[in-house]
């Protein structure tokens, strides 16, 4: 029994030797450190023409729109026009009760009509006087009375003809038109209610829709700084007036729009002025009052400086700092100047010219001073020479 305790003592001795000998054996190598210097992805700066633009939040506004008011006082009758629909010029709105009119209308007429029989006898006896005022058939004071007489009754004719034409009127106001084309929004009257002349409220708001303002605001800060860069000669004022404009949800208008006019004052409440553009509205997209974002084109510069934005970082004191790869192929840090971004760019105003060699790839393995291996950004990584570990198979 002592023997067997013992032969079974040594078999799992040996067992476990051996165990630890193969787990010793399986162990991977370490990965044997690469030779070389670094690869990073570089950027040749290359200066190009860039077309340098502001995004700016704006309203659209209806270029043309009118409240209807009604011109003489009366009883609404009738609504003649349908709400939201689109009405013509000169089209009749409203019918207000015009009797009063047309009865002040017929009296005016027979006033006139009256005046002009007196003046018929006016005019015969005037006639005769002159003639016999030559042969001194009658006093001369007397026909001067009868020339006055014809005058007096010539002006009241003339009175007489305001007056028809003033009643005349009241009966063409007592029918409410459109004063202009466009859509016409809901009525704020309904049949039987009273109106009265140029009253504060409106019966009804016409608006023309056929095209649209897009009034935009801009800081004084960013106009002052963007005539300074005309001025200088770092951008040159483009030709070009359009405007694009991008909508609520992000998409963009299809028709462009033109720049008017900017206002010459500041609002003193946002220290910023108002640009003024005007856009195409044929299938009545635009409404009134919805927010939009448009694109202005501030100049071009011809001889711009990109650098990606992914090149660029900033150091404790904030400054903007690219890594480049020096003459002697080794990573230097380099404070530059950015100005505002275009695009996923930033545009450089100094620290960087052309042929300069950015680091945009491998920056963690950059340090300044030591040697890297530059190679054009988003190429394929060199093949790793024979004998060199791979990486492990993935799982299945």
């Amino acid at each position: 029994m002592h023997h067997s305790f013992s032969r079974i003592s040594v078999y799992i001795a040996g067992t476990l030797v051996a165990a630890l000998s193969l787990a010793g054996c399986s162990k991977p190598k370490p990965a044997a450190p690469p030779s070389g210097p670094p690869e990073v992805g570089i950027i040749t700066i290359k200066p190009e023409k860039v077309v340098l633009t502001t995004e700016l939040s704006g309203r659209t506004i209806p270029r043309q729109i009118a409240e209807v008011r009604p011109q003489v006082s009366g009883i609404i009758l009738k609504r003649l026009f349908t709400e939201g629909s689109d009405v013509s010029a000169g089209q009749p709105l409203y019918q207000i009760d015009s009797a009063t009119f047309e009865a002040a209308y017929a009296s005016a007429k027979a006033a006139q009509a009256r005046v002009e029989a007196n003046l018929v006898s006016l005019r015969l006896t005037e006639g005769r006087y002159r003639d016999l005022v030559k042969i001194k058939a009658v006093s001369r004071q007397d026909y001067d009375n009868a020339s006055a007489q014809l005058k007096q009754a010539e002006a009241e004719l003339a009175a007489a003809k305001a007056a028809v034409e003033t009643a005349r009127i009241n009966v063409a106001y007592s029918k409410v038109t459109a004063p202009i084309s466009g859509r016409i929004g809901r009525s704020n009257v309904t049949n039987g209610a009273l109106v009265t002349a140029s009253q504060p409220t409106a019966l009804a708001t016409i608006q023309q829709l056929d095209s649209m303002y897009v009034d935009m605001t801009q800081s004084t800060a960013d106009l002052l700084k963007l005539r300074q860069n005309l001025a200088s000669g770092v951008l040159k004022k483009s030709s070009s007036a359009q405007v694009k404009l991008l909508l609520e949800d992000g998409s963009a208008y299809p028709v462009p729009g033109t720049l008017k006019f900017s206002e010459v004052t500041v609002d003193p409440s946002t220290g910023s002025v108002t640009l003024r553009a005007v856009f195409p509205n044929p299938k009545q997209f635009l409404l009134p009052g919805m927010f939009v974002r448009a694109i202005l084109v501030d100049g071009v510069q011809e001889n711009a400086i990109l650098v990606p934005q992914r090149g660029v970082t900033r150091n404790p004191k904030g400054d903007a700092v690219v890594m480049l790869v020096g003459a002697e192929e080794k990573a230097e840090p380099r404070p530059i100047k950015v100005v505002r971004t275009v695009g996923n760019s930033w545009l450089v105003s100094d620290g960087l010219k052309a042929g300069d060699r950015v680091i945009l790839e491998g920056l963690q393995k950059a340090r300044p001073g030591t040697p890297v291996k530059a190679v054009p950004f988003g190429s394929a990584p060199a093949v790793a020479p024979a004998g060199s570990p791979q990486p492990p198979a993935a799982k299945k």
